[in-house]
């Protein structure tokens, strides 16, 4: 796929020079990645193998990974790590610097020595519902959910699922209040 066609899907954002709508060679983008329309990519990000909505920001210094998938409406902020098995639906904010987890159980090494490779561990899902938003340098344990409209504050471990409309923090989150269903 040439720059000019996957440009036709989304815009790359390059704050540099206002009149270079390109700025390509700031960003890897495999083309294996599912491209929404309007989604606006901002430099240094790294995508490739997942999929991506209709009208999403994605900030610098992100990388979204393979088997992920981000639905429509989604603003992530910058310096967010994406793994695969994270699955986002429509209308979440991701803030700055959230990390997500995949395993539960990280090793470098097998027993033996050797590398781990993909076939020594399994990825844990990890799903964010709509409406949801998750605080500046959050971390994000897998195998949970974060439910509709729940709120994570700024700082957090999540350890466990979070309620839909409830708001969450610290380490490990705790819930802290309810907000109303809309």
């Amino acid at each position: 796929m040439s720059d000019t066609s996957m440009l036709a899907h989304f815009e790359i954002v390059d704050r540099r020079d206002p009149s270079d709508s390109i700025g390509m060679e700031y960003c890897r983008i495999s083309p294996d990645v599912k491209m929404g329309k309007d989604v606006r990519v901002f430099a240094f990000v790294n995508l490739y193998g997942c999929s991506i909505g209709d009208n999403c920001k994605i900030g610098t210094f992100v990388e979204i990974q393979k088997n992920a998938t981000v639905g429509n409406n989604v603003k992530i902020s910058s310096h967010t790590f994406i793994c695969e098995g994270v699955d986002i639906e429509d209308d979440v904010f991701i803030g700055h610097n959230v990390s997500f987890i995949n395993d539960k159980y990280p090793r470098g090494t097998n027993a033996d020595g050797s590398l781990q490779t993909e076939a020594d561990w399994q990825v844990v899902k990890t799903v964010v519902r709509r409406g949801a938003s998750i605080g500046t340098s959050s971390t994000i344990l897998c195998g949970i959910t974060i439910g509709e409209h729940a709120m994570v504050g700024a700082g957090s471990v999540v350890t466990h699922d979070v309620p839909a409309y409830a708001v969450v923090a610290g380490n490990p989150a705790r819930v802290l209040s309810r907000m109303e269903e809309k």
